[in-house]
Parts: C-alpha cells; sequence; structure tokens
C-alpha cells in the first residue's frame, strides 16, 4: 500500500463534521497522544527494564500515522506530497547524509 492509498483508508474513520479548527485541534492532541505512548513504550523498555513489545509499538506508530493522515488532509496534503517536501528538505539540508557539525550549525 502506498501513503495517498493508506491515507484514503485512514480518512473513512475521521471525524470530520466538526469544523476545521476543532478538527485540527482533535488531530493534534490526539497525535500528542498517541507520540506520547510511544514515548512511553520506549522509556519503560530503556529505564524500567520492560522488555520493548515491537507489536504494541507498532500499533501505536499506526495510530500515529492515523493523526498525521488527518492532519495532512484538513492542511489540503497527501501523505505522499507531505513525506516529499520532508525529504526535499533533508535532502538541502544534509546532501551528504547526517553530518553533526551541519546539524549543530544550521543555516536555516
Amino acid at each position: 500500500m502506498n501513503l495517498n492509498e493508506y491515507q484514503n483508508l485512514a480518512l473513512r474513520t475521521r471525524n470530520e463534521n466538526i469544523g476545521t479548527v476543532q478538527e485540527l485541534a482533535n488531530y493534534a492532541l490526539g497525535l500528542n497522544g498517541e507520540s506520547g505512548e510511544v514515548a512511553d513504550l520506549i522509556k519503560k523498555a530503556i529505564f524500567h527494564g520492560h522488555e520493548l513489545n515491537r507489536h504494541e509499538l507498532a500499533k501505536e506508530l499506526g495510530d500515529v500515522m492515523w493523526y498525521v493522515a488527518n492532519i495532512s488532509k484538513v492542511a489540503g496534503f497527501t501523505l505522499e506530497e507531505i513525506t516529499t517536501m520532508n525529504v526535499t528538505k533533508l535532502m538541502k539540508r544534509y546532501p551528504d547524509g547526517f553530518d553533526k557539525e551541519k546539524s549543530v550549525n544550521r543555516n536555516e
């Protein structure tokens, strides 16, 4: 499945009858919550001695993607457009791959 196919399928379960600003707020807050769940799983694996449950991590990452797909739609972009813009930005910033010096001393 490509990103736009995923986005179209994910959008089937969106609550779009609440107004654009409310919709963005709902998705942004949901994204924050799901990202927190991802971070919590990793935190517990690193600092609390838990085994990292990769399947649970994958489920939470899927929830993160659902919110990203919805925010992108409300903002007027496909996921493929979003990811293309991101890669273009990163290629400009790090043309030869990640560089610690360029990361510390960014011009943009």
